[in-house]
């Protein structure tokens, strides 16, 4: 269990201890070698897969102390780890061990007039801060990924998942200490008190570069509203599928079930399904069938019930509403053009798939809609930094600055000039 840090005071002089020693951390990692990183990542694999009865463990203790706390299904689905998700999680590992080491990469190169070579290059960004909830992987996901990308983080899981998220930073530190790499790379917050996520946003005396919150609309709204340092995210996953009239009909059910109903609690999940006004007799009710069959609830516009009564009427705040559940909202819409009306209106800019095989509409729909990512003839749950071949991820952003979409090892890199002279003066 975290250790309990019992005054605000004590608080923030932990705080700022661990900011400043996250700040040394980083100035050692950004000239840490590549075999080291990757002999810690390997080593901290190691000792996951040989601690894995612990972390287990750990994991079973933070779901009793859930119990009776009336919580949602998605909440616990992302709290809970098993076998299959500990070896998964020390093969993300592995994988990011492989990943090119982006520290030190020449972007671009050029010669000027005068002589002068530019190089831009490839810089960690520093140290970052992660503020997560209920998601225990998380911890090895973002120490991983800070670390190879040459970065020292500063982890505060929440508070119900404090005693899994305990047990696999352990790991983690076992994995620095063999490489010889600094123990505070990657530091978890030794206290559930809320006042050590208001420090972390205060930026720790200028420690933190970055914060990226993982979880709940309310977290991130915080983060986003009260953080003095740059923040990669998103507020909320309010994902749509388009199925155009050209649609084939059997890959549209497949992938409209997939992307609502695998995991109905990740941000990634589909919320809303607009469906093209030409295809309601051939498409529209076998996919509401197929959804229904999979245990969707199905919240219907006007249009859809004049064809089909039965369901339970959409309200305007269901075009609104990221369910993270196997809930989906369905609207018939005029065509292309329709559906890009919607999804413009409603979007979160997270993630969006169009189902067609009309080449200009796939086209507008990827150059008319500005969600960070946009997916033809595909599930939108591949809205992931694993499945795009990152290793992993550190989270999801929206925003339109440096990083977006899945933010992975090269999102959490920065770059710096050299420029090479023989004698150049300015005149």
């Amino acid at each position: 269990m975290l250790d309990k840090v019992a005054k605000t005071d004590d608080v923030a002089a932990v705080m700022d201890k661990i900011g400043r020693n996250a700040r040394a951390a980083a100035r050692e990692l950004a000239t840490a070698s590549a075999e080291a990183k990757n002999k810690a990542l390997n080593a901290m694999a190691d000792a996951i897969m040989a601690a894995r009865d612990k972390i287990l463990a750990a994991n079973a203790a933070d779901l009793k102390d859930v119990e009776g706390k009336d919580l949602l299904p998605s909440f616990v689905d992302r709290l809970t780890l098993t076998e299959k998700g500990i070896a998964g999680m020390a093969q993300a590992l592995r994988e990011i061990a492989e990943f090119k080491d982006p520290v030190g990469e020449v972007m671009a190169a050029w010669d000027r007039p005068n002589g002068l070579n530019i190089e831009r290059v490839r810089t960690p960004l520093g140290v970052i801060g992660v503020i997560y909830e209920s998601r225990p992987n998380v911890t090895a996901d973002a120490g991983a990924l800070c670390l190879k990308a040459g970065n020292a983080v500063i982890l505060r899981g929440g508070s119900d998942s404090a005693q899994s998220s305990q047990a696999i930073h352990d790991c983690l530190v076992a994995g620095l200490k063999v490489a010889g790499l600094p123990e505070h790379a990657i530091q978890i917050v030794p206290t559930t008190d809320r006042a050590a996520v208001g420090a972390l946003l205060s930026g720790l005396n200028g420690a933190i570069d970055v914060i990226v919150p993982r979880g709940g609309k309310s977290l991130v709204a915080r983060v986003q509203n009260e953080a003095r340092v740059p923040v990669f995210a998103h507020l909320e996953g309010l994902c749509h599928i388009y199925v155009d009239a050209s649609a084939d009909l059997d890959m549209a059910k497949k992938i409209t079930v997939n992307a609502k109903m695998r995991r109905t609690g990740v941000c990634g999940a589909a919320e809303t399904l607009l469906i093209d006004s030409a295809a309601i007799g051939t498409h529209l009710m076998p996919i509401l069938e197929a959804l229904t069959e999979a245990g969707c609830e199905i919240r219907a516009s006007a249009a859809v019930l004049k064809v089909f009564p039965g369901f339970r009427p959409a309200t305007e705040e269901d075009w609104r509403t990221e369910y993270l559940d196997a809930v989906i909202s369905v609207a018939i819409v005029d065509g292309i053009s329709g559906a890009i009306r919607h999804i413009n209106t409603y979007s979160s800019n997270h993630t969006e798939a169009v189902i067609a095989e009309d080449p200009q509409v796939v086209a507008r729909f990827f150059n008319e809609l500005d969600s960070a990512i946009l997916l033809h003839n595909a599930s939108t749950q591949f809205a992931d930094g694993g499945e795009f071949g990152m290793g992993g991820e550190i989270g999801i952003s929206t925003g339109k600055m440096h990083a977006r979409g899945p933010v992975g090892v090269e999102q959490l890199t920065s770059f710096k000039y050299r420029v090479h002279g023989t004698g150049q003066t300015r005149p």
